[in-house]
């Protein structure tokens, strides 16, 4: 089921609803490391500006974003981006993800990045079939590789490279 979503640069003005959709993902438990969402100034500053995005359904109400970081300052590393994709509990199986991903891909090959990676927890087998769609390949587990809540969680490295840069 394809959801009618517009994609568009993410902004401050959609800061309100990118803390909160961050926060629902917080709270289901499998989505993040983090326990609580940061706050605008703490994404806006670690984000790319250029490789973030959100989508708005028909009435203009943010539905998910998607957003990237650099993995390094090393020259080296300078097309490498981690990303994050988050999608409002109500608006997802609608392709809302989808549609962010393929606008994160287009920003970040017309920008010379040859790969985004993400590590997303086993358990969250809706994000890994999306990513598997949208081209990400599994590289492997990183088990035990962080604390959440007490508990040792795996994670899934998933990585998109890209056919037209390197």
């Amino acid at each position: 089921m394809t959801s009618s979503v517009v994609v568009v640069p993410l902004t401050a003005a959609h800061a309100d609803a990118v803390v909160a959709i961050y926060q629902a993902g917080v709270d289901e438990g499998n989505a993040t490391f983090e326990t609580t969402a940061p706050t605008w100034d703490r994404f806006d500053t670690a984000k790319l500006p250029e490789h973030r995005f959100a989508a708005l359904d028909e009435t203009g109400r943010v539905v998910g974003w998607v957003a990237a970081t650099k993995v390094s300052d090393r020259c080296a590393y300078a097309g490498v981006v981690e990303h994050s994709v988050y999608v409002h509990p109500e608006a997802r199986g609608r392709g809302v993800a989808s549609a962010l991903l393929d606008a994160l891909v287009a920003s970040t090959e017309a920008a010379g990045i040859w790969t985004i990676q993400s590590g997303i927890f086993p358990e969250n087998a809706a994000s890994l079939a999306v990513h598997a769609r949208a081209g990400f390949r599994v590289i492997g587990t990183r088990e035990r590789i962080g604390r959440l809540h007490g508990v040792w969680r795996d994670t899934v490295l998933v990585e998109r490279r890209s056919p037209h840069i390197g």
